[in-house]
């Protein structure tokens, strides 16, 4: 099944509703957004020359364009590559050559981003220029049929080598987080919206479908960025509003001096980082009973445990604290294992790996046979995270993973900073971890052995690697704790750090 097939189905059935908005502003209705992505779908077809199962790359902001842009891909039948826009332009390159993307969408701000990287005879469309018109001035084609395991979604996620692999999600896989999502989060209401804040390349963006699927309208803020005074005014102007947020913005929206939102937010869904208990009691008090909590991965987009509203709302449950401490229960249509090293389920209580079958896990690793083979073996997705059941089947993650640092939602991986700083001539070892932050989550801390000037280390990130990877602190050090085989001990890294904040 092709996943545009909701796009045909709402313009039939909600026509006449809204399906794109920026700000307060409705854009484009159903029906509109139909017959613009049925020609861009024929432009991409019949004037790029492209084929089923080619892949077509999206590196945007988020804006009114973005959405269209995904339906067109998929109703041509081919496969998504939605870039994060805060990548470094050899991050872009690399993904731009890995995936074969045969044509690259951008918004004019990212462009120059991109134009570096781009493999010879890949055109660069930018947003509301003339090629994007002359795309949209084709003749429109139907609906092009693809099977239900081919490629929807080539979703870059960094492996703990740092080095981006491509998650194979297929329309099979969306479809599940789809259902997954009218489950345990939310049936909808044709009519609403969804407001994207948090990036659409990522969480925020996979939650496009179960709301295109429903009649309900894309949303972008008018500032294009994050900024609670606005989404609170936005949220005003939308009845029925929901939104995928980082942690880090939901402590935002909970430390906004200004007036809590009306019933227009019907869903506040978080993931992509820890919540700190204190964090989700005072978004409750200030947000009140709409927060919905997630835990998935790249490889399981948004679909491995579900801490529903009802269970948050509930104070008055005995082991109230202890559940809003953990991610919740396994969606309805995953199965989740806690595992020992040789895959076997550990008893409850005891921690182990997390383990992840069922239709929303991904086909594969895209052209990487020998990491596809590790991370499915068994035919279970290994998630590299560890976690502990409850008698009462409520998962809580004990570590996201050994290395990976959650800060605003985004996994940055140690490793690849680190081989960054240690090109420096004065970096004689390098260990990054995760701080605790009480906005971000956690901020990304370098312990350094060697005289690199701080400046000289930060200029050398900026030039290899996104900006929002680049250490917010650097702490030199004489040397750093490591095992009798050498090995850094991270852990007692992170505890030295700790203890080094209490007493500063």
């Amino acid at each position: 099944m092709n996943l545009a097939i909701w796009l045909d189905r709402s313009a039939k059935a909600f026509g006449d509703l809204p399906s794109i908005g920026v700000g307060g502003r409705v854009v484009r209705d159903f029906r509109q957004s139909a017959l613009r992505v049925s020609r861009l779908a024929g432009g991409l077809r019949n004037r790029l020359g492209l084929s089923t199962g080619d892949t077509v790359a999206v590196f945007a902001k988020n804006g009114p364009d973005y959405a269209e842009t995904l339906y067109a891909i998929w109703w041509a039948g081919l496969g998504a590559v939605p870039i994060n826009g805060k990548l470094h332009e050899s991050e872009v390159a690399f993904i731009l050559e890995n995936s074969q993307a045969r044509a690259v969408f951008v918004s004019d701000d990212l462009a120059d981003t991109a134009a570096p990287g781009l493999p010879e005879g890949v055109p660069m469309i930018r947003f509301a220029s003339t090629e994007h018109e002359r795309l949209l001035s084709s003749d429109g084609i139907g609906l092009c049929d693809v099977g239900a395991d081919d490629l929807a979604w080539l979703f870059y996620t960094s492996g703990t080598t740092g080095r981006p692999k491509g998650a194979v999600l297929t329309h099979r896989n969306i479809a599940a987080m789809t259902w997954a999502y009218f489950a345990s989060i939310d049936r909808l209401q044709p009519g609403g919206a969804i407001l994207h804040a948090a990036p659409m390349s990522h969480g925020s963006g996979l939650y496009i479908l179960p709301h295109l699927a429903r009649g309900c309208c894309q949303v972008t803020p008018e500032s294009g960025g994050f900024d609670a005074a606005e989404i609170f005014d936005t949220i005003e102007r939308w009845p029925g509003t929901s939104m995928f947020a980082a942690p880090t913005m939901v402590n935002r929206l909970t430390r906004h001096g200004g007036p809590s939102p009306t019933g227009n937010l019907r869903a506040l869904i978080y993931g992509g980082g820890p919540m700190y208990v204190e964090d989700a009691q005072a978004a409750l008090a200030k947000l009140g009973p709409c927060l919905v909590q997630i835990y998935g991965q790249g490889e399981s987009p948004m679909t491995i445990t579900c801490l529903e509203r009802q269970a948050i709302a509930d104070t008055a449950q005995p082991r109230y604290l202890e559940r809003l401490g953990s991610v919740g229960l396994p969606f309805a249509n995953t199965e989740v294992r806690v595992a020992d090293a040789d895959d076997n389920p550990v008893p409850v209580g005891e921690a182990g790996e997390i383990l992840v079958r069922g239709d929303s896990v991904m086909k594969e690793y895209w052209n990487n046979p020998e990491a596809t083979s590790e991370t499915l073996r068994g035919g279970w997705l290994h998630t590299g995270d560890v976690g502990k059941f409850d008698a009462d089947g409520y998962l809580t993650l004990m570590d996201r993973s050994k290395d990976l640092v959650i800060s605003g939602g985004t996994n940055i991986y140690p490793r690849e900073i680190e081989e960054v700083l240690l090109e420096h001539p004065h970096v004689d070892e390098v260990s990054v971890i995760g701080r605790r932050d009480p906005e971000w989550g956690e901020v990304v801390v370098a312990y350094v052995v060697g005289a690199a000037p701080p400046t000289e280390l930060d200029a050398l990130c900026l030039q290899k690697i996104a900006r929002f990877k680049r250490p917010k602190d650097y702490v030199f050090v004489d040397a750093l704790p490591k095992n009798n085989y050498g090995k850094v001990l991270k852990t007692e890294l992170r505890e030295r750090d700790a203890a080094r904040r209490q007493t500063a």
